[in-house]
């Protein structure tokens, strides 16, 4: 647990500590469970220093009343750094999933110095113009658009195992009975998630990076799914193709998901993009 600035930001870490470090990133309402322990370990064994942690209002992170977020969109980029000073590290090759991949992104433009590579997963390109992108999916915004019970612990896990059903990938099936367990399990962790409805504010960007991807010269990975209905690829290939020389690759068939089919993919591609740019 890292208490710094009167915030306490819960994080584990894999692997050896002399090994470069890979700070993970997640995204919306999501825990640091959301990176699997299993897909952790398998990036440590590459001959890294691996973190995952919550971000505030999930996990075991610190919590603020719901509709009343004490951070916004900077803090949680600036959560990036403190989580990094906890473990006494000057700079990480970071990894984002999601909103996770923007908060990313913004660190590697407000703090380059700290970020020696970004990976970006299922992300959206940050201070763009995106009215011309294709539009999510029909089925998941209908989804969307239902208000859960997220203080009811049935309620959420079915609205939830829904969500990552409508939100998966067309090449590998869908695991209902592991995604329930693992639903329930990180429910009752986080002790529920009904602050975890804060993170709306996360997508408040602001008009300060408006604009400002093409300053961005941390090497860039972007990893997208091509059955994303989420994100659909445009949003990747539109941030790969706005920084210089960063690098795309698609996940044939992938939603916006994590799934165990492609771990070895993704996780191949970020230890290539990690010694490539320790290379440079």
């Amino acid at each position: 647990m890292i208490r710094t600035d009167g915030v306490e930001l819960a994080t584990q870490s894999f692997g050896d500590p002399n090994q470069p470090p890979l700070l993970l990133i997640m995204g919306g309402m999501a825990s640091m469970l959301w990176w699997p322990e299993e897909f952790c370990r398998r990036l440590a064994e590459r001959g890294r220093f691996v973190i995952r942690y919550d971000q505030r209002d999930s996990g075991l992170s610190t919590k603020y009343p719901p509709g009343r977020p004490g951070y916004t969109f900077e803090d949680a980029v600036d959560d990036v750094f403190r989580v990094l000073d906890g473990y006494g590290i000057a700079n990480a090759h970071i990894v984002g999933f999601s909103l996770g991949g923007m908060v990313g992104q913004v660190a590697a433009l407000k703090r380059p110095e700290r970020v020696l590579s970004l990976t970006a997963i299922s992300t959206s390109p940050v201070g763009v113009d995106r009215s011309h992108f294709p539009p999510s999916g029909e089925a998941w915004l209908e989804h969307m658009a239902v208000e859960a019970d997220w203080s009811d612990r049935a309620d959420a896990v079915a609205y939830l195992v829904e969500d990552l059903r409508l939100t998966a990938g067309m090449a590998h099936p869908f695991d209902e009975a592991g995604t329930r367990a693992f639903l329930e399990r990180d429910f009752d962790r986080s002790g529920g998630y009904l602050s975890a409805t804060n993170h709306s504010v996360l997508f408040e960007i602001g008009e300060t990076w408006r604009g400002r991807l093409d300053e961005m010269k941390v090497p860039l990975l972007v990893l997208h799914g091509t059955a994303d209905p989420v994100f659909p690829p445009t949003h990747g290939e539109t941030l790969a193709r706005t920084v210089t020389d960063a690098k795309f690759v698609k996940i044939e068939g992938g939603g916006h998901e994590l799934h165990p089919g492609d771990w070895e993919k993704i996780i191949s591609a970020i230890d290539e993009h990690v010694v490539r740019a320790m290379c440079v």
